[in-house]
């Protein structure tokens, strides 16, 4: 151990420097409190670090080196910030395999995941890099006496608490695009996965981010809550669950009715119709709920299957679950690893244990795995009735419940009779029946022969309990902003 950061070596190998203190102004420090918190491995269940626990008092002190570093980086020129997230990305790009080590070691996805997720992140990071000198206003033509115009102008100080499923894509979905319009923040990452996190803020000062600018704090709950009730944070993003969600959205409206982005739960639902390309369909309804281990909050967890290719389709279904192949995440053969933390294992045995109870019919899977580490059987409930608890409350692990319908009107009336609404899948080949189931689902995204395909440039978010605002595309910068309009009379009265 030196100072903050702890020498670590990943399971496959690479050797790295672990920051383990609060990221706050520049540097990590420790919290006030001096009280650190264990990072499990839930692949194997054993400690990695011990890493400093931020308290209220610390949000106070990271929102003073926000503040002070918001005078200018609020103001600078859009070309700096520009050059700012090209460098992030170059930087993390560049360190790829570590990062993607790291991810798979605290959250348990596989590598071939994580590695897809750093991807996403360099991205991301070049995505709002390009839009960061193209935040304009617009001039308003109204009469002939006055000249009109309006500013886009960065909303200030901002709170961000992410989850932990995708640690390190969450993270840039967030910071990216608030770098991009000028803001400074502080962002609390997931008890359970702060490593790459923290791995990230080791790289700021190198990419030329101002001290202040951005600030990293790892912690539990009270963190987070102290982000959104606090007075001088302007602006807080948050994705996790509804029930969190809730509670941030009441904070941020007692506090100072601060900007709110919310990101929260799903219960997806995915069609397939007869005529959808029945291979190529299958694999993808399996994608669309086993990918990262199910821990996706768009995931395709209700697939609705047209009579004519039910049977057919579930028997597919059965036999293709029954090929992947689960365990450790630095195993390249294996499908996906483990759940990322006990209680979410836990959850999720006690959800497949309900729909057993309450009469649904389990296919197949439904068990644990080993007795080491928080691994699940890839699971398919089928005869899942809208009354069972599997089909309307957010499991967050690798559960599919099947439905079959009849036609087009009924799978949309299935698909809309859920509380959520974020994302939804439609198989079909045609267009026309595409078209028009995806302008009648009540969802933030629809994926036409495909699913869960994320690009920066797509908003992403959610109808209903989903969340409220939009991340990614164009949209998220509405939610970093502010827009001023000025008006000034008389500079155009016949003055020749």
């Amino acid at each position: 151990m030196s100072g903050l950061k702890l020498q670590l070596k990943t399971p496959n190998g690479i050797s790295y420097e672990q920051p383990t203190g609060l990221f706050i102004n520049g540097e990590f420090v420790k919290g006030k409190s001096g009280k650190t918190f264990e990072v499990i491995a839930p692949y194997n269940e054993e400690v990695i670090a011990n890493i400093s626990e931020a308290e209220p008092v610390d949000v106070d002190v990271a929102v003073d080196a926000a503040e002070e570093a918001f005078k200018t980086w609020g103001h600078c020129d859009t070309e700096t910030r520009a050059r700012v997230l090209f460098k992030l990305a170059d930087l993390i790009e560049q360190k790829t395999e570590l990062f993607a080590a790291v991810e798979s070691w605290d959250n348990g996805k596989t590598i071939a995941m994580a590695t897809g997720d750093v991807g996403l992140v360099v991205s991301t990071f070049r995505n709002y890099g390009g839009w960061a000198t193209k935040i304009t206003g617009d001039t308003i033509e109204t009469d002939a006496d006055h000249f009109t115009y309006t500013r886009r102008e960065p909303v200030g100080v901002c709170g961000m608490v992410i989850p932990w499923n995708f640690p390190l894509l969450m993270l840039s979905w967030k910071i990216a695009p608030a770098l991009a319009c000028g803001c400074t923040m502080i962002l609390k990452s997931a008890e359970s996965t702060p490593l790459t996190a923290l791995l990230f803020a080791s790289l700021l000062n190198e990419a030329g981010v101002p001290k202040g600018v951005v600030n990293i704090i790892s912690g539990y709950g009270p963190a987070g809550a102290a982000l959104a009730s606090h007075s001088r944070i302007h602006k807080i993003a948050f994705t996790g669950s509804t029930a969190t969600g809730r509670k941030i959205m009441e904070s941020a409206a007692k506090s100072n009715v601060k900007n709110i982005t919310l990101e929260l739960g799903g219960k997806s639902p995915n069609l397939f119709f007869d005529d959808c390309d029945f291979d190529k369909s299958v694999k993808l309804a399996l994608a669309a709920i086993f990918y990262n281990s199910g821990e996706v909050c768009s995931a395709g967890s209700r697939v609705y299957i047209q009579e004519g290719i039910y049977d057919k389709f579930l028997a597919a279904l059965k036999t293709e679950v029954e090929k992947l192949k689960v365990g450790s995440p630095f195993d390249k053969d294996n499908y996906y690893g483990a759940q990322t933390n006990k209680l979410q294992f836990d959850k999720v045995m006690d959800y497949i244990q309900k729909g057993v109870e309450e009469g649904a019919q389990l296919v197949t899977g439904g068990k644990r795995i080993g007795n080491k580490g928080y691994y699940i059987t890839p699971t398919i409930f089928a005869d899942v009735s809208h009354s069972h608890t599997i089909a309307t409350e957010e499991i967050f692990g690798p559960v599919l419940a099947v439905f079959k319908f009849k036609t087009v009107d009924e799978a949309i009336a299935l698909a809309n009779s859920s509380e959520y609404g974020l994302g939804s899948g439609i198989h079909t080949e045609s267009l026309d029946r595409a078209i028009y189931v995806a302008h009648r689902l009540r969802a933030g995204s629809v994926w036409v022969n495909t699913y869960n395909d994320f690009h920066p440039q797509v908003p992403f978010g959610g109808y209903g309990t989903s969340g409220i605002g939009r991340e990614l595309g164009k949209e998220v910068l509405e939610n970093f902003t502010e827009t001023k309009a000025i008006r000034i009379a008389g500079i155009l009265g016949g003055r020749l």
